[in-house]
């Protein structure tokens, strides 16, 4: 009996070898907690991107501007009347309003300058049009043909069409962000594969009198388990919380920026959930990677 509580001793004394005296004192944490703390960011971008997309295609989805290009003021006001009331017969239209001149001189005035309100340079009038739902593409080719044989200084655009690049350019900065995200994960695991192996490297000794206590290789795996696993906790927890303090701040700066473009880079409760859920996936990948990294590992030994 008595030998068997040392063997036990001895056997328990091994195996606090194996964990962290330091939660914190090692390397792994914090590299974790940078790992974390770039992939939440990344993931918080690519989320904001993809909903700042779908919130400027829900916004102008059905909607067009139809320009009357003509330099007679009188001729440009007979035409946009004629303009209006086609538009609000068609059956492709749901509402035609045509935009106000001292609201569109004053959004030209940056560029123009006092011109734009002096009445030397020729202004095209706008109509704003709201189509009914369905296919917006055919609709505006209906109308299109339908304007054209009114005048051909009548040409109407759909809204999407001036914002497809930027739309583009959102959607390509999303994918970036998430293959940031693939590769940080990535190197988390690659970074938990090395840690692993120095850990085993490092306790060869402790593990050669865990096996000869009878400790299994799953056992001894399963301790290994545990140190990275708490690591990445500690490491991953940190990580998420500065993360999370740093999008607040720069929701907080967006939000005071007053612009509708920026103001539309939002997280909804979806994209929060995701967030939340990337330090458990980090975690349990490393538990994971760390034990089939010490089983191969212990395996090749023997």
């Amino acid at each position: 009996m008595m030998a068997s509580r040392a063997n036990r001793r001895a056997a328990a004394a091994a195996r606090n070898r194996l964990l962290p005296e330091g939660r914190v004192a090692g390397p792994m944490p914090w590299i974790i907690a940078i790992m974390m703390f770039l992939t939440i960011l990344s993931a918080a971008a690519g989320l904001g991107l993809s909903a700042s997309v779908r919130s400027m295609s829900a916004d102008l989805a059905g909607r067009a501007s139809v320009q009357v290009v003509e330099a007679n003021a009188q001729a440009r006001d007979r035409l946009a009347a004629q303009a209006l009331r086609t538009l609000r017969d068609a059956r492709d239209v749901r509402s035609a309003d045509p935009v106000d001149p001292a609201l569109l001189a004053d959004q030209l005035r940056p560029w123009l300058g006092d011109a734009a309100t002096s009445g030397d340079l020729p202004v095209p009038a706008l109509i704003d049009v709201m189509l009914t739902p369905g296919d917006a593409d055919g609709k505006v080719d209906r109308l299109r043909r339908q304007l054209g044989a009114l005048s051909p200084r009548l040409r109407i655009e759909p809204h999407a069409a001036f914002l497809l690049p930027l739309a583009g350019l959102l959607t390509a900065l999303g994918w970036l962000a998430a293959g940031v995200v693939v590769l940080m994960v990535l190197a988390t695991g690659a970074v938990v594969v090395l840690a692993a192996r120095g850990a085993h490297d490092s306790h060869r000794g402790t593990i050669d009198v865990l096996h000869l206590m009878g400790s299994t290789d799953v056992q001894i795996a399963r301790l290994f388990q545990r140190r990275i696993g708490l690591d990445a906790f500690l490491g991953s927890a940190l990580g998420f919380s500065f993360a999370i303090l740093v999008i607040i701040l720069i929701g907080l700066r967006l939000s005071a920026m007053g612009s509708d473009l920026l103001g539309a880079v939002t997280l909804d409760t979806r994209a929060w959930m995701i967030l939340a859920v990337l330090p458990v996936l980090g975690v349990t990948l490393a538990m994971l990677t760390a034990r089939w990294t010490v089983l191969r590992t212990l395996g090749r030994s023997l």
